[in-house]
């Protein structure tokens, strides 16, 4: 299960879409959490094996005390993965700019602490920016497409598609303003990482994250094209070319602690955690 479904993901989705985990004799469902549903809790109840979340998902539970947790074993992403869509382009865009604008922002926890983050290293007063909660990303489309807001930001390949229909082009991507982290990553029981099963995926998810590395954007949107229906292959290729180019899938699949403790100044700066968590009560190596 995922948190979220977006171009951002490819090596995940590519585990499944390219062949990768069918090669290790497994196969897999795959679906989007929805309202209401909790990450941890499903994966306590044995309702899913593997999702698609943050280090920083854990933090909240940690901190109420809830018991037991789900382990992060392996990153997806090293970058923010959030485009700034503008209405018309700004080749010396500055962050500053945003001031005195409205601002369409995604308000989940973490794309909203990263996006202030990035936003004061870059000079930002995030009191002069008019941010409009618009809802979910499909909304926020919309509501952009009619004409609200000066700025969307949004995952790929929504902002993809808004340039590729002259909505307004891409201006800056919040992943380059601001240092590597700990962004996305698997997350299981740590039963579930003792298991044999869990090994066979781990070697799925290495060989694909690998390949979504080195291989042309058109043949990973290729392999993909089925999970994002009414997309143009052409348009998820350009979004997997972003991400390439923005270096979100270097490194290994283990999370580096020093993205983790990255991961940790960025809530401690918008004040969203009371206390810094450690790693080991978050992290484990993915299985051998």
């Amino acid at each position: 299960m995922v948190s979220r479904h977006a171009a951002f993901y490819s090596p995940l989705i590519v585990t499944i879409a390219g062949g990768f985990l069918h090669e290790q004799g497994l196969e897999a469902t795959y679906s989007v959490l929805a309202p209401g549903q909790r990450s941890h809790e499903l994966i306590r109840e044995n309702a899913v094996d593997v999702v698609q979340s943050a280090v920083s998902s854990n933090w909240g539970p940690l901190e109420r005390g809830e018991s037991p947790l789900p382990v992060h074993f392996a990153q997806i992403n090293q970058r923010d993965g959030f485009f700034l869509t503008g209405r018309s382009p700004e080749p010396d865009f500055e962050w500053k700019n945003l001031e005195g604008k409205t601002l369409l922002a995604d308000h989940g926890v973490q794309p909203m602490a990263m996006l202030r983050y990035a936003s004061s290293r870059n000079g930002v007063d995030w009191t002069r920016l008019r941010v409009i909660d618009a809802g979910k990303p499909e909304q926020m489309i919309a509501a952009f497409r009619a004409g609200a807001g000066d700025y969307v930001h949004l995952q790929g390949p929504g902002p993809h598609t808004l340039e590729r229909d002259g909505i307004g082009p891409i201006v800056a991507a919040v992943g380059q303003a601001m240092p590597p982290v700990a962004f996305s990553s698997l997350c299981a029981s740590r039963e579930f990482l003792q298991t044999d099963t869990c090994r066979a995926f781990v070697r799925a998810f290495a060989k694909a994250k690998h390949w979504v590395l080195q291989a042309p954007p058109e043949a990973i949107a290729a392999k993909q094209a089925s999970f994002f229906p009414g997309v143009e292959t052409a348009v998820l290729a350009a979004a997997v070319r972003s991400y390439q180019a923005l270096e979100c899938w270097e490194g290994g699949i283990e999370i580096p602690r020093d993205l983790y403790e990255q991961a940790l100044n960025v809530f401690e700066h918008t004040g969203q955690i009371p206390r810094r968590y450690p790693y080991d009560a978050v992290c484990a190596p993915p299985p051998a």
